[in-house]
Formats: structure tokens, sequence, C-alpha cells
């Protein structure tokens, strides 16, 4: 049956309350509110086999005036996975502004005299979760010119800008050990610019002959991961069976399986137990390549107030991290954005604060926050239960902000295979009325898909839309591409032909986060 309108829909429940009836089919349904052809051709979509016992909510709306075009189950509240990240993401343009930098200093208590520090080294992170190596090795440059040589205390990593609590409420036990599922601490590291922070990445390389052991490199090199290698070599044309995984609460990796001989070079992202700890390390080398000795050892604490600051390192601004953060749905960003965000407004970098700063944010544009629970900033949490009523008020709400282009160039565009143009919709819908004109975000969960965003119709009009799919056991994912090129090819004047679900067209993909998509 076609979802009408919600204002048709109150109207008729209008009619039948003034007649002092129960509805009955003759009221409810009249020949005056039959549904649209495009309400007639998505129910024909959603009518689909994968969605008995399971769930589906779809909001089309104007993007200009905010008139439903389409509701079936609007109101209705699901998982939406990684389309969270539309609440966190708007509220941090607005509440930290798109030319906030995040910065990591590097202070001492004690004067330097001779090139010597006669006390600890402090390394304090306010969240930047840009840092790579090559920040930190920039800071213990500006050290070397400030004519320091030799530190006689201890290296102090100190992430207190933040609270202790890693991981974020319900996050599965299982996915720990993966990119995704990093620790959240406000010293951190990533190993390169995808900018998963709190991760290194083990490179594997066949040995040199059937039955060697597998060669592995950390990246970047550091003392705070030990692997444990039992892999080998196996001959050429064997299966890859590599396996890396860190065991919980240490940072001892093991790598097992075979790697055929002549593979080429593996990489697997892996999380770091106590992230300050792995920057504090990778500092500490960088010092040392500078010439500059540090006799203590690296513990974490709190920098004392009185600390003078020697080096400083900026981030980005936050403008500019939406497009790493958006395109590849970077988890840690978002939580990061979150527990900054409470620091900021409330002096409390915790989820509980950074959350209750997006719900306010989200209330502002017009969000019913009384009908939604934010429980995380990506997405990655179960217990998040949002609406797509809620969703498409983000999406009008935030045209009207003065950063809205900058964030809405940063979204994923269906179909453009630039892997940071085209983000995590770069596969889909390729070659059809929705590449390069539908700018949404995804989301992916066992069981759950969504996409949300904005794309153009073929007679000029733009709209907003949302689609979340719930406790499915086959992917409805081939379903929302097709709700996206209906949405782009349709027309009031000639509506186009029926689009197929596009079965055909989708990648062997599920999961947003897997780095081969």
């Amino acid at each position: 049956m076609s979802r009408l309108p919600r204002g048709m829909v109150a109207a008729v429940a209008a009619v039948a309350a003034a007649v002092g009836g129960v509805v009955t089919q003759s009221v409810a349904a009249p020949t005056a509110v039959q549904a649209t052809a495009l309400q007639q051709r998505l129910d024909g979509l959603l009518n689909d086999s994968r969605y008995d016992g399971s769930q589906v909510a779809l909001v089309v709306r104007d993007a200009a005036t905010g008139e439903t075009l389409y509701d079936r189950d609007g109101g209705q509240r699901m998982l939406p996975a990684s389309n969270t990240k539309l609440f966190s993401s708007t509220a941090a343009m607005h509440v930290l502004g798109p030319s906030y930098r995040f910065h990591t200093d590097v202070l001492a208590t004690a004067p330097v005299r001779g090139g010597q520090l006669l006390g600890n080294l402090y390394l304090k992170g306010y969240g930047d979760p840009t840092a790579l190596e090559s920040d930190y090795a920039g800071l213990a440059k500006q050290l070397k010119a400030s004519g320091v040589r030799r530190v006689y205390g201890d290296l102090i990593a100190d992430d207190t800008y933040f609270d202790h609590v890693r991981l974020g409420d319900s996050w599965a036990w299982d996915d720990e050990p993966f990119y995704y599922n990093a620790q959240i601490s406000a010293l951190t590291l990533a190993p390169n610019t995808d900018y998963d922070s709190g991760t290194a990445i083990v490179e594997s390389r066949p040995g040199t002959a059937a039955g060697t052991p597998v060669r592995l490199n950390l990246v970047p090199a550091n003392g705070a991961i030990t692997l444990v290698n039992t892999a080998t070599t196996g001959a050429a044309g064997s299966s890859n069976t590599l396996n890396i995984e860190r065991d919980h609460g240490t940072n001892v990796v093991r790598v097992t399986g075979s790697v055929p001989l002549g593979a080429s070079v593996g990489q697997e992202w892996v999380t770091v137990w106590e992230p300050e700890l792995y920057a504090a390390d990778v500092f500490r080398r960088a010092l040392a390549a500078q010439g500059i000795t540090v006799s203590g050892r690296i513990k974490n604490a709190a920098t004392p107030a009185t600390a003078a600051r020697l080096a400083r390192d900026e981030s980005m601004t936050v403008g500019e991290l939406m497009t790493p953060f958006l395109k590849l749905s970077n988890n840690m960003h978002a939580e990061t954005l979150v527990k900054a965000m409470g620091a900021v407004v409330d002096a409390e970098g915790s989820w509980p604060a950074g959350l209750g700063v997006v719900t306010d944010y989200a209330k502002s544009i017009g969000v019913d926050t009384s009908r939604i629970r934010l429980s995380d900033g990506s997405g990655l949490s179960r217990k998040v239960n949002v609406t797509a009523d809620a969703i498409t008020d983000v999406l009008i709400g935030a045209q009207k902000e003065p950063w809205w282009q900058q964030w809405y160039d940063a979204l994923p565009i269906a179909g453009n295979p630039d892997r940071f143009v085209g983000g995590t919709l770069r596969s889909r819908m390729q070659n059809t009325p929705a590449a390069n004109n539908l700018h949404g975000k995804t989301g992916s969960l066992t069981g759950v898909t969504s996409l949300s965003g904005y794309v153009t119709t073929k007679d000029g009009r733009k709209l907003v839309f949302s689609m979340i799919s719930n406790n499915y056991l086959v992917s409805p994912r081939s379903i929302e591409d097709a709700v996206g090129v209906t949405l782009a090819s349709w027309s009031d004047q000639a509506p186009p032909a029926a689009t197929s679900s596009l079965r055909t067209a989708q990648t062997t993909c599920d999961l947003e986060w897997d780095k081969a998509c």
C-alpha cells in the first residue's frame, strides 16, 4: 500500500474524527488521496521479499521546502549504523567550527640549561585524530631547535584532556582488534593518511623460500607492539591463510597462517592498547633521530599546571577533517569529535558530555530529540536509535549553515571512483543518473544498512532522503541503490522506466569499513 504524505494522513484522520466514528475502509482510503506515481514506484521497490520479517524506513522530502514526498515509517526508531555520523559531523562543524584545530604540546617544568633538561618531558594530546609519525618528528625538530639535547627525567604521555573510557557504549568485544574499533585517546597516532587513529599497520611479505618465516614490518616502527610470528611461506600458488590479531588487553599481536611464495606485500591494520603510550614511543624514536636522549622511561600521567610549552603541533582544520572522516566513514574521528565537543563546551572530554552537545545542536535545527537516542558518535553502538524523519531534519537544517557547502562536499558521492571523492559510495550506482549527483552517508553493521543524503531529480528538484533497513537476513543494499537511482532519474512530467534493484551492480563488500571496498 502506498504511504501518503503526513499532511494527507492527518487530513483523513480529521475527517474521521469529525464524523465521530471508527475509520472504515471507505473513509480511510478515498480516491482523492490516491498515491502519486513516485510513491507507487518507491512502494514497488520496497515490496521486496528481503523485507519479510525485517524493517525498512524511507522518507523523501523536498530539500528547499521540507515537503514530504514519501514516508514509510519515518517516525519509527531504527538502528542507523554510520548514519549516526550525520549528527556528530554537523554538530562538530557548528560547535567547534570549520577552522578549529586540534593540537599536541611538548612541555617541561624544569628549565633547559646547556642543552640539558633536568626533569620530565611531557607530551600532552588535545585529541588530534590525524597525528602522524611525521607530526611527532616535527615536534622533535622543534625541541632540537630550542636547544634540548638530553632529558634526564621520564617521557610522560598525557591524554587527560579526555576521560579514560576507551571504547564506546555496547561496542562489540569481537570488533576490538580491528581498525574501525580503536581506542579513543586524547593522545594518539595514525599510521597513514587514512588517519585511522589508534592503529598501526602490520606489513607482511613472503620469505625467500617455501617453509621460511613470513617477513613482518610495523608501520610506523614502534616498540609498543610485540609481534609473535609463527606464519610461514607456502608454495607459489598456495592459499593465503595469514591471520593477524591482537590479544585482548595487551599489545601482543599474533601472526599465524601461510603466505604463498611471490605474493605481494600485505597490509593489516591492528588496534593498539593504550594509544598514548604508543604515541609516546614513536615520539621518543623521533627525539633519538634528532640526537635527543631521554634517560628515563615512558609513563602516563597528567602534566603539571606550571609546565611551560616547548613545542606545538597543530592538525588540519575540522572542516578539512570532514573529508577523510565522512568519505571513509572513520569511526575514530566521530568519537574524537564528540569528546572534543564535550571538552570545549563543558570542560569534560567524555561521551556523555559530548553527546549532550550533539543532541542540543540537533534540537536547535528542528530534530525532535525526545524521539531519538544517541549513544555514540559513529554508530558502532547498537543502542543508537534514530528515525528517518530526524535524519531528514538534520539534512534540511544543515543547509542553512555557513559551513554547509564544505560539509556537503565531504559526503561520499555516488559512482565516483576516486577514493577521496566517492568514498564509501565509489563503487555504487556507477553509470546511472545518481553517479556524481547523489551525496550521501552510508551505514552498515550486521543486519543494518542505511543511506541518507541529497539527490537532484531529472527536473532539477533537490531532494533529501533517508533510508534505513534493519534485521534482514539477506542484504537489501541494492534496493538502496535502486531508490537513489529512481530519485535521480525522476521526472514528474515523464516518469522513468522502473528501476531494478541493481543486484548485478553490487560488489562483494557488505561492510563499509572493509579496506578493499
